[in-house]
């Protein structure tokens, strides 16, 4: 966290009374929590099973409920904070974020704790976009800005990780009830600090698009949910054919066409199709859902590899992903200093190769593996990766956007890394899980752990391979899409 502690401080000018230096801190720390929030209960999950009598499909919902709240809801957040006033709207989210923390850690029943998750999920589509957006807006274009999105990506990358290793040290410690208390207080002070050192941004001109955001969030809804049930189970069966699944998707896609159609016709639009005339924009876009289905593929699998497959406990676990998320921050910390000298282009090229070469490195481990010799070198080589794209993605994204689209622009950038942490999990598990099932057919009994961990390893080390595969598509994407100059992005 050297490095995040010193941009912040290297921020510290004054810019129409307003000190940056704690206007960043606070964004940071919001982003920090709404990001931790989405793997801290991942830890806690087998606590919460046993404490609320949870079946093991229903256990899933405590995940889902906030992923599909957080993704569906993500442009109505943007364009909120766009129209009503991003600190206004800044404020509502965390509050309404802690709130929602504070019910879900007092939950004594199974639907509590999902309308609980469900309302968390809401605050934090509130507070992402309108924190990205606050950083373009209220930090001069050039270095500042730069550092700034560099400490933003920073607590992004980090942020996951850092869930696994709180959630590990307070289920071991204390209680699964303060994955979700530990939220409150933090919640409150960032929000009773915000008005203080957030620029206020007045009410614009303009309605809310109703059809635009009736399909487009639960169009959003409708596919994070049905790809998060359309992975393969364990057991190797198939759920791409069931019924809700296929409803699911084929909803999503009829409301998305249709959100389509109403955004080019209307004069508020949800999401302005101004916006996604710019090739390079677009192109950061896709590159995003890329980083996301490698994000979440990474941390659910090497999560699952080596609690399952190498027997660690929870806290070891999270500890094992330290070395991952120093990668990552010294790698923001890079970009955040090369953007300005190189340009966005080099660095997502960069970052790609060596998020597919991680990637592909994660691929070769076995079950007999150790993990200075087999883990911890792709492990770093991916964290790196995915820090020199963070912060040129979030540059180009933003980059000569409009402030009244901002906000807008900020949850478009978010709803790529959401959606595609769920195409991860859904392709990626349906990879893993069927050739697990294949490996482990012949298995029984206590005599066949040993070929069963081996079927795990051969299962995971597969999704890993494909993961490298999409991870190669962003080289693709940069060098077809992204033609940003450098003097765009360091104010020159």
């Amino acid at each position: 966290m050297v490095m995040t502690y010193s941009a912040i401080g290297a921020i510290g000018a004054r810019k129409n009374g307003r000190h940056l230096g704690l206007a960043l801190l606070v964004i940071a720390t919001a982003q920090l929590m709404v990001v931790l929030d989405a793997t801290v209960v991942n830890v806690a999950l087998p606590r919460i099973q046993t404490a609320l009598g949870f079946s093991g499909s229903g256990l899933e919902w405590v995940v889902n409920a906030y992923a599909l709240a957080f993704g569906g809801l993500l442009l109505l957040g943007g364009r909120a904070g766009d129209l009503l006033g991003r600190r206004r709207m800044f404020v509502v989210g965390l509050l309404l974020f802690s709130a929602a923390s504070l019910a879900g850690g007092l939950a004594t029943s199974q639907a509590w704790l999902l309308a609980a998750r469900a309302v968390q999920g809401a605050g934090a589509a509130i507070v992402a976009p309108t924190a990205l957006a606050l950083i373009a807006t209220t930090f001069p274009q050039g270095p500042p800005r730069n550092r700034a999105m560099g400490v933003y990506a920073a607590m992004s990358v980090a942020g996951a990780a850092a869930g696994l290793i709180a959630g590990g040290l307070l289920v071991t410690y204390a209680s699964w009830r303060w994955v979700l208390f530990v939220n409150v207080p933090i919640g409150i002070a960032v929000a009773l600090a915000a008005p203080a050192v957030l620029p206020g941004t007045a009410r614009r001109p303009g309605r809310f698009d109703l059809p635009g955001t009736m399909t487009g969030t639960v169009g959003v809804a409708a596919l994070v949910y049905g790809l998060s049930s359309a992975a393969t189970s364990p057991d190797g069966t198939s759920h791409w054919g069931d019924g809700k699944v296929v409803a699911a998707l084929t909803a999503a896609v009829v409301l998305l066409a249709a959100f389509a159609v109403i955004e080019t016709r209307s004069r508020h639009a949800l999401l302005p199709v101004r916006l996604l005339r710019s090739r390079d924009r677009l192109g950061a876009n896709l590159i995003m859902l890329a980083v996301g289905t490698a994000v979440f593929g990474v941390f659910f699998f090497v999560t699952l590899f080596v609690q399952e497959v190498w027997g660690y406990s929870a806290l070891r676990t999270g500890v094992a992903f330290l070395p991952l998320t120093v990668a990552m921050l010294a790698a923001s910390g890079a970009a955040t200093a090369l953007v300005p000298r190189i340009g966005a282009r080099p660095l997502l090229l960069a970052g790609g190769a060596a998020s597919a070469g991680g990637l592909y490195w994660l691929s070769r481990m076995t079950e007999d593996g150790t993990y200075a010799g087999g883990l911890l070198g792709p492990t770093l080589l991916t964290g790196v990766g995915i820090g020199l794209l963070i912060v040129p993605l979030q540059l180009v994204a933003l980059a000569r956007v409009a402030e009244a689209d901002s906000g807008v622009a900020a949850s478009l950038l978010n709803v790529g890394r959401q959606v595609g942490g769920s195409i991860g999990l859904a392709v990626l598990g349906t990879v893993a899980w069927t050739v697990v099932a294949g490996h482990a057919r012949g298995a029984r009994g206590q005599a066949s752990a040993a070929a069963y961990r081996h079927a795990l390893a051969a299962g995971f080390d597969r999704a890993f391979l494909v993961a490298a595969a999409i991870a190669l598509l962003t080289l693709v994407v940069a060098i077809t899409t992204i033609r940003l100059r450098r003097a765009d992005l360091s104010g020159g």
